[in-house]
């Protein structure tokens, strides 16, 4: 009876919010979305836990890519994914007006020309350094003498910027490069996604991790800010609804994502 009770509301829901995609037309709402007339959707492949393809001709899979292929067929409009490779890339996509959705970590940064949803993935942030150093808590990496390599503009970049008060911050080009940028040089630490730290970690017997987090990232879908209130408004409901009937957790299984947990 729950089950079924849900199912109807999630039914309700879909109707309310998105009448005219009953009869297969796209809805003045739509096009407020997706101006072209085709839901463009810029994919991050710099992290793991949202989007990775196999090869560079093979299309991205992953939670992210889910989302925007469920939200054009909800739209009833095409759609355009754009693969990038680092966050910051993602970021100029939507603010120069190439993407109209984006997934990202919400930062007052990014804030300036993003308007974010609720999150619906809680992420965590991790720091790794080589098996013979001294730092074995993440409380002894904010000092003068310490180094830390970290993807530029990626979430941790952003953060640690701001949290910092003696370390030094060394920016690799994406977030997938910070292992082996790391690895080239003589830096103390390297910052980012648990779970691409934990996999790096494994192809090198001198990394370890820090037990623990420095930072837990809430992950969110953006829009332009100067989207309409209207459109801003649809796409936060459809996250609603997609925690609530959980697709984003069957995804995060179907995809084999473990770590990162739903947001509440």
């Amino acid at each position: 009876m729950c089950a079924t009770l849900k199912n109807l509301w999630t039914g309700l829901l879909i109707a309310t919010l998105f009448p005219t995609l009953v009869f297969g037309q796209p809805s003045e709402i739509s096009q407020e979305i997706a101006p072209t007339g085709t839901l463009r959707a810029v994919i991050n492949l710099g992290n793991p836990i949202l989007a990775r393809r196999a090869s560079p001709l093979d299309e991205p899979t992953g939670v992210s890519v889910d989302l925007a292929k469920a939200l054009a067929q909800r739209l009833n409009l095409p759609l355009n994914l754009i693969p990038v490779d680092s966050a910051a890339r993602s970021v100029e996509s939507v603010t120069q007006g190439n993407a109209d959705i984006g997934f990202f970590a919400i930062d007052p940064i990014r804030g300036q020309g993003i308007s974010f949803t609720p999150a619906y993935v809680l992420i965590e942030g991790s720091y790794l350094v080589r098996k013979k150093s001294l730092i074995t808590h993440n409380e002894q990496v904010d000092q003068a003498n310490h180094r830390i390599v970290v993807g530029k503009g990626s979430a941790y970049d952003l953060y640690l910027t701001r949290e910092l008060k003696q370390a030094q911050l060394v920016r690799a080009p994406t977030s997938p490069m910070v292992v082996p940028f790391f690895q080239e040089g003589t830096y103390d630490v390297a910052a980012g996604v648990r779970q691409q730290l934990e996999s790096d970690a494994k192809e090198f017997d001198d990394l370890r991790l820090l037990p623990g987090r420095f930072m837990v990232i809430e992950q969110a879908m953006g829009q332009p800010n100067r989207a309409s209130p209207r459109a801003l408004q649809v796409v936060r409901d459809f996250v609603a609804e997609m925690k609530y009937n959980g697709f984003i957790r069957d995804s995060l299984i179907r995809h084999q994502i473990y770590g990162a947990s739903i947001a509440p």
